[in-house]
């Protein structure tokens, strides 16, 4: 908990962000492994659907979710290569990556970084204890200092303040524009 209340505005300022830049037609990627997988897929679900309230689908995609494109790239390339092949067909500069792992130290989402930083893609870590291969080369991160499954456990709030703080101003932004229009 203590690391969550410490990195309280790198949350909100991810929020912030990422509203500005889905609201811009940019798109969240996210990917994780096993339950960072489910963390993954978790937000990227709340972003397409909703989270607190009624609002416009945003553009998300889970690149672990797409099982016949992970079984063809990790037999064609290696299961290190699974998302970055990923990111390199989906992602365009101005998008953002955020990755799930509770280690920080696995190859293909530190191999994810590396096609997203060529493509232009801004990348966002949400990792176990740190500092970790992911944290040090992410160009954010916030790392939760536990063992993994209470790791998992702060990814989860992690996610839903993030969310929060998205639709919070989504709502604001939608707001102004309505009231620019009506003048």
């Amino acid at each position: 908990m203590e690391s969550l209340a410490l990195n309280a505005g790198t949350l909100a300022g991810w929020g912030l962000e990422l509203a500005t830049r889905l609201m811009a037609g940019q798109r969240l990627l996210a990917a994780g492994n096993g339950g960072s997988a489910a963390e993954a897929q978790h937000l990227t679900a709340e972003l397409v659907g909703r989270f607190d309230g009624e609002r416009e689908p945003f553009s998300a995609i889970s690149l672990h979710a797409e099982s016949s494109a992970v079984t063809a790239i990790a037999n064609d390339y290696g299961f290190e290569r699974v998302f970055a092949r990923q990111v390199s067909a989906h992602g365009r500069e101005g998008d953002i990556l955020m990755l799930f792992s509770t280690s920080g130290r696995s190859p293909n989402l530190l191999h994810a970084v590396d096609a997203a930083r060529a493509a232009g893609i801004t990348t966002w870590a949400l990792t176990g204890a740190g500092p970790n291969p992911l944290t040090e080369c992410a160009d954010s991160s916030v790392a939760i200092d536990a063992v993994s499954a209470s790791a998992q456990e702060g990814h989860l709030i992690a996610l839903h303040a993030i969310c929060r703080a998205f639709d919070a101003a989504v709502r604001r932004r939608r707001q102004e524009q309505r009231c620019s229009q009506e003048q």
